[in-house]
């Protein structure tokens, strides 16, 4: 792995997990000291988040982009369009034995299951599920899009009972596909889209306040 991706991986994962929360400023020194590298591939590494929403330019330095709620119902409609193609897609296959894999990655998660995998099971379902489609290109677009969920989600993450309704919707999803009934699947997985980003911008802009109390910038 060169210098620049080892930085930008690592980069990644602490501002999708919130170690480094929304709005925080960053600085290209501040980069270099903290995983030693040097300029270049900092910058370079700073530039490749930059195309995914992740950090934005601030003057000279960069700030961790803000979490957008009319971003976040952008890309609720987008996911839509595509999920649901993808899934109607995977429904006209005829090997779908697939499905028992995903469905695998879901039982494995219990009450106990700490919130890390809680979040990333529930972020693979979407992407696993698209890649049984077979198109590439869905399969990407799916993934970048919960890439740029990541962070709202894992906020989410602490609404047990919202936990709870996902897995139940997951597996009534994977219930439709397993059938090859593409009406069925696409009407459920369309719901949970919708119903997910009801929930989850509700929560945010409920709790915006003791978000910036946090230090985490969220904007409307």
């Amino acid at each position: 792995m060169s210098q620049m991706q080892n930085v930008e991986k690592q980069l990644r994962e602490m501002i999708l997990g919130l170690e480094i929360g929304p709005g925080e400023r960053l600085t290209e020194r501040w980069v270099e000291s903290r995983f030693g590298a040097s300029r270049t591939p900092v910058r370079a590494a700073l530039l490749r988040l930059e195309t995914e929403g992740l950090i934005c330019r601030d003057g000279r330095g960069w700030t961790v982009s803000p979490i957008n709620l009319a971003e976040l119902e952008q890309i609720a409609v987008y996911r839509e369009a595509v999920e649901v193609a993808a899934v109607r897609l995977t429904c006209t296959l005829q090997d779908r034995t697939a499905v028992e894999i995903i469905e695998a990655m879901l039982d494995s998660c219990d009450d106990k299951t700490p919130r890390e995998e809680r979040h990333r099971v529930g972020r693979d379902f979407h992407i696993e599920l698209a890649r049984l489609s077979g198109n590439e290109f869905l399969f990407r677009a799916v993934r970048d899009a919960m890439t740029r969920l990541s962070r709202a989600r894992w906020l989410e993450v602490r609404d047990e009972a919202a936990l709870g309704r996902a897995w139940a919707e997951h597996h009534a999803i994977l219930s439709a596909v397993r059938a090859g009934d593409a009406d069925t699947a696409a009407r459920l997985l369309s719901a949970h889209i919708i119903g997910s980003r009801d929930r989850l911008v509700t929560s945010l802009r409920n709790d915006r306040r003791g978000l910036r109390a946090r230090g985490f910038a969220v904007v409307a």
